[in-house]
């Protein structure tokens, strides 16, 4: 009878499947932060002077994202000087994965109201590294 418990319960666990592989959260919405970035160089959201020495910026964004399908969405990522068209999916184990004009991004759902999006940039004009926690506006 023991023997027989334990068997039903592996079974159990193998059939349920994990929460973050079956509940994608609906992220369609506006989504507003401000980025803890280190620049170099100049790009169109983080504009300064050409060279090589690293600063230390914040830029207050917005995330608009219009469609979700499933794990699947699209939308604009944009400050006061600059916007950009974004493709993002959600992977199995709830990270998202995004592309924009000329960077890709790494982000974590933390609730089901704030995400953090971490962006990385390298092109002959710029460098970036930032992370921006996001939180679902009303």
């Amino acid at each position: 009878m023991r023997k027989l418990f334990w068997v039903a319960a592996v079974l159990v666990c193998i059939a349920t499947p994990a929460a973050s592989q079956t509940d994608i959260p609906n992220l369609v919405g506006t989504w507003k932060g401000t980025s803890e970035s280190v620049v170099i160089g100049s790009n169109p959201h983080h504009p300064g002077p050409p060279g090589n020495e690293p600063r230390f910026t914040s830029v207050a964004f917005t995330l608009k994202i219009e469609k979700q399908e499933g794990r699947r969405f699209y939308g604009t990522f944009s400050s006061e000087r600059a916007n950009e068209k974004v493709i993002a999916v959600i992977s199995q184990d709830g990270t998202i994965i995004m592309v924009d004009d000329d960077g890709y991004d790494t982000g974590t759902i933390l609730a089901p109201d704030r995400i953090e999006i971490c962006y990385q940039h390298l092109s002959a004009n710029s460098r970036i590294a930032s992370c921006t926690e996001f939180t679902k506006q009303p």
